[in-house]
């Protein structure tokens, strides 16, 4: 183990806290600091984060790439799908190899290069080097019927544009995954309570950084120029990355102590095939003076800890359907809005027509990204009430429901979401085939949109944020809280995993019903879904979402009367330490 900084002690399980009088835990000035620096790193890579994807559709729509509205679409699933996927890897290679501490130093690092190369691929020198010249499309007549097939195998500068999305999502995971418990790190020794107030206020810090975004980052992309907006986004990532180091001193910082992955997955195959590692088993009876003598955890601990994660994953599973709901916010979402009427926020010409649209520069249309801000609103009004008013007035009462009720709530405002999106989708495609369409331009593409205002788009997005409260918060704090401390890790990564699993599920969704005779399927539409049946779509989710929310309820049910029983109760409290 590496000598201690000057200024920090070693603790016997080799963490590294802020030097103090023997005896003492850190000043409260202190544990504030470090609570601060980790809620503000935070913020801003959030705000980052999301200026990358509230407007990654519009931009991959743009005349720099012309990508196809599902397969925009489908980028920003995926991405957003790998950002939470990927969060495993993170996790373990602090928990092996770096710590949390140099985990998210790197992962920050990592990020600062991948939204450096995003900021490059905009500017058209850099896409040229990158992407080479874009395929200019064939002259000759129009698309005689819906069969036609198009003109690339892949859309322009896929490649280069996947593999850095890929990168930047690395890095977003490993910091999301690592952040979080590195935060609860910062005072856990204070009770459970200050933990779940932790993840209050940590949430409501996600959710001021998306303000940040959406409010200034996506009006920039929109209205004024993509480069000035990465540029922003470059700048929060270097400040949270300055920000992380200058409070090192004030940071609980604990060493990497292993990983279980290799215990859990041989436990897995003995129960699986007890015939098979019958061998394994008569050998360690035959050593056992050498079975002992690695450090970690003994072989009643991994037991316990795999009897755990076996009851964990049933209903982190069962998730799985509402992220596929949630992460529609940040995609079809935001392709239905496109394609309602966006009102502009300074109108200099009336009267102008489209074309002369496209080079009023002083036509500010109200970004569509600005339609997130319902949701985030929703979150940052509702976390402060419900973290000092409802939670203490619960407790008072003795009446504070368990993380699953939440959860099981939670799932119900999605599904509620999803069913108004779709009746929105239908009522707007009854205009299209009316032939009741708007010309407007937003950026410098023109989109035909339904005379509806996307005003109707915002009782949507108050659902989806309130069932952020009643879920993701609750999840946070199930997760980390029910998970036995030596894979709290591990446990907080697979719950950022699967919740990338439904955004992948529902990009896959979205790629299979683009083929032909699809609902997604709409041929040579550049970003316009007029021809496609995105209310099938939506009315599909809802109906994954509500068969599989009374899976979690029955799941939920079994786990809350394991928890009562007194010999699971003493077991899991061994685990837990």
């Amino acid at each position: 183990m590496s000598a201690p900084r000057a200024g920090e002690q070693p603790s016997r399980s080799g963490e590294r806290r802020p030097l103090l009088a023997q005896g003492s835990r850190a000043p409260p000035r202190w544990r504030r600091t470090a609570v601060a620096a980790v809620l503000l790193v935070q913020l801003l890579e959030r705000a980052a984060f999301f200026g990358v994807t509230s407007n990654l559709v519009l931009y991959l729509n743009s005349l720099n790439f012309n990508w196809e509205g599902e397969h925009a679409s489908r980028a920003t699933l995926l991405f957003l799908g790998a950002s939470y996927l990927l969060a495993p890897v993170g996790g373990w290679l602090a928990d092996v190899y770096l710590g949390r501490f140099l985990a998210i130093s790197l992962s920050l690092l990592l990020y600062l290069a991948t939204t450096g190369l995003l900021l490059t691929v905009i500017t058209d020198d850099g896409r040229r080097s990158f992407c080479g010249e874009m395929p200019e499309l064939p002259l000759g007549p129009a698309c005689p019927s819906g069969d036609c097939q198009s003109f690339w195998s892949s859309p322009y500068c896929a490649t280069t544009l996947y593999l850095v999305l890929l990168l930047l999502a690395l890095a977003a995971s490993s910091v999301r995954s690592n952040l979080t418990s590195f935060g609860a790190d910062q005072v856990m020794d204070l009770g459970r309570d200050a933990t779940r107030r932790f993840f209050n206020w940590f949430y409501w810090s996600i959710s001021l950084g998306a303000v940040l975004s959406l409010l200034v980052v996506a009006f920039i992309e929109q209205n004024i120029s993509f480069l000035w907006g990465y540029s922003i986004i470059v700048g929060l990532v270097g400040l949270a990355f300055f920000i992380f180091l200058l409070a090192t001193p004030v940071f609980i910082t604990k060493p990497p102590t292993g990983s279980q992955v290799s215990s859990m997955l041989k436990l897995a195959f003995q129960n699986c095939c007890p015939r098979c590692s019958s061998r394994d088993s008569e050998a360690a009876h035959l050593l056992p003076a050498q079975r002992y003598q690695q450090p970690g955890a003994s072989p009643q601990e991994d037991r316990d800890n795999f009897q755990v994660l076996v009851k964990l994953l049933p209903v982190m599973v069962t998730l799985v359907p509402y992220w596929m709901v949630y992460f529609q916010m940040q995609s079809t979402y935001v392709l239905q809005g496109l394609h309602l009427h966006i009102p502009n926020i300074f109108r200099t010409n009336p009267n102008s027509s489209s074309l002369s649209l496209r080079s009023a520069s002083s036509n500010y249309r109200i970004p569509e990204a600005w339609l997130l801000l319902a949701s985030v609103v929703v979150v940052l009004i509702l976390v402060p009430v419900k973290d000092h008013v409802i939670d203490p007035l619960l407790l008072r009462w003795r009446l504070p429901p368990s993380a699953l009720r939440k959860m099981a709530l939670g799932m119900f405002f999605g599904f509620t979401s999803i069913i108004v999106a779709g009746v929105l989708e239908k009522e707007r495609l009854q205009y299209i085939a009316a032939n009741q369409t708007v010309p407007q331009v937003i950026g410098h593409d023109l989109y035909y949109a339904a005379p509806l205002s996307i005003w109707w788009q915002i009782p949507q997005y108050l659902l989806i944020g309130v069932s952020e409260i009643f879920t993701s918060i609750p999840g946070l704090e199930f997760a980390y809280s029910e998970a036995p401390r030596s894979m709290q890790g591990a446990i907080m990564g697979i719950f950022f995993c699967l919740s990338g699993v439904g955004s992948l599920l529902g990009s896959g969704l979205v790629a299979l019903l683009s083929f032909p005779g699809g609902w997604m399927y709409c041929p040579k539409d550049f970003g316009n879904i007029n021809n496609c049946r995105m209310d099938l779509y939506f009315f599909l989710l809802a109906g994954i979402q509500a068969v599989t929310a009374i899976l979690f309820l029955w799941i939920a049910g079994r786990y809350e009367r394991t928890r009562q029983d007194p010999a699971s109760q003493s077991s899991s409290s061994r685990v837990r330490g």
